[in-house]
């Protein structure tokens, strides 16, 4: 379509779903879902808010923590050398949506300034409406936004396309690699490029994360050679290096603030943790004993990017951070104490009673890191478990990345968000 028909539509299409009324064609689901948001949170449609930009040393602060900047070669090296530099703008952002590092023209980077979107500005959707930073931190997905999609009117001269970089270690979202430029440069296919050098960005952060285990690994193999009984050695993530007297594992879910001295971990039992250059030594009990009863556990859905489930027992308690996925999962099981099949689940998730395997693949996760909270058969949480669900304030911003029709259903069923067409 041409560029200047396309605009004209889109600013249809938002200013009808603004009136309440029927659009010229509907808004692309990502996209009206966003608008909800920021009908729901009071976003001024044309207003440009702006929040305090970061310091230089507040900006330097946060861009040496973050792990994005390992990966900036490869984010330099796969998006650079194709970008006519007077016309695009290559940014990075952490997953807070402040904009950490930012490269293009001297000219394109003047119009950016006016725009706001300088480095240590905060681009988070709650801010400054729909757009490719913001919007793809909510959703966890890559999104690309043209003109008059975006929320603030501001904004619609420009086009951008954004997507996140993961861990692979944990899932935890890092931040949004985005190229942005004026709309007379959108491009469908601008989307499927960034998606791939994010890609590559999350491959090489594996690529250093095996190479951490090798160093953890030969640290622990003489170590383990000397210690009599069964010791497993994980990184700070729980990721096995070497173990002894064990079925090797992947990964053993860890509680959160593990620290020295006497702990229990849900797959091995009560152990003695040990710290080591770069990980962990847990030296096993001789008799593993049983689980500890549970007896409550809190769901900790508020925030609208990390979730968690913190378990309460005759052991103590402990935090498990949960992924997007398992965040859904457990909402759907919290909201239903009787319990749902697998098919049922699927339904649910994914609006395909079919699915069963992968939520089976799924649960059974869940379950080795909650050990002692979940029964199947059907899949609910165990009987003398006391469950309490902590929602968001404002109910259209429950797990706001979710698509699943009864996620979507639960922000629309409590009032909060208007409905757009």
């Amino acid at each position: 379509m041409d560029t200047r028909e396309a605009t004209r539509l889109l600013k249809g299409v938002r200013a009808a779903a603004l009136a309440g009324d029927r659009p010229p064609t509907a808004p692309r689901p990502e996209i009206a879902e966003s608008w909800r948001r920021m009908l729901a949170g009071g976003v001024h449609p044309d207003r440009d808010a702006r929040s305090r930009l970061l310091s230089a040393a507040e900006t330097e602060e946060r861009r040496q923590v973050s792990p994005l900047r390992e990966v900036l070669p490869v984010l330099r090296e796969g998006l650079l050398p194709a970008l006519d530099e007077a016309l695009h703008i290559m940014v990075v952002a952490d997953a807070d949506g402040r904009l950490l590092w930012r490269e293009g023209h001297r000219s394109i980077l003047r119009k950016a300034d006016r725009l706001g979107f300088a480095v240590g500005a905060d681009w988070d959707e709650a801010v400054v409406g729909t757009n490719g930073v913001g919007t793809a931190l909510v959703t966890r997905r890559p999104v690309q936004v043209f003109s008059a999609e975006h929320f603030v009117s501001s904004h619609h001269d420009w086009t951008c396309a954004g997507a996140p970089v993961h861990d692979p270690r944990d899932g935890r979202l890092l931040g949004v690699v985005d190229v942005s430029g004026p709309l007379a440069t959108m491009h469908p296919a601008t989307l499927a490029w960034v998606s791939s050098v994010a890609r590559l960005a999350e491959r090489e952060l594996r690529v250093r994360h095996l190479e951490s285990l090798e160093r953890l690994r030969a640290v622990a193999a003489p170590l383990l050679a000397r210690l009599p009984g069964r010791a497993a050695v994980v990184d700070p993530h729980g990721w096995t290096a070497a173990v002894t007297g064990l079925a090797p594992a992947d990964r053993v879910a860890l509680p959160k603030g593990l620290g020295p001295g006497p702990a229990w971990v849900g797959q091995l039992g009560d152990c003695v943790a040990e710290p080591l250059p770069g990980g962990w030594l847990l030296r096993l009990a001789e008799t593993r004993g049983a689980a500890p009863a549970v007896s409550r556990v809190v769901l900790d859905l508020s925030g609208p990017r990390s979730w968690s489930a913190t378990v309460y027992g005759a052991a103590g308690s402990w935090s498990q951070e949960l992924s997007p996925r398992h965040a859904e999962l457990l909402f759907l099981l919290a909201e239903t104490p009787r319990g749902r099949s697998a098919a049922e689940l699927a339904a649910e998730l994914f609006g395909d009673p079919t699915r069963t395997v992968t939520v089976r693949a799924e649960l059974s996760r869940v379950r080795r890191h909650l050990a002692g909270v979940l029964t199947h058969r059907p899949y609910r949480f165990a009987e003398d478990v006391e469950v309490e669900l902590i929602r968001p304030a404002d109910p259209g911003r429950l797990l706001p990345h979710s698509t699943a029709p009864a996620v979507i259903r639960a922000r629309l069923g409590r009032g909060g968000a208007p409905v757009v067409p």
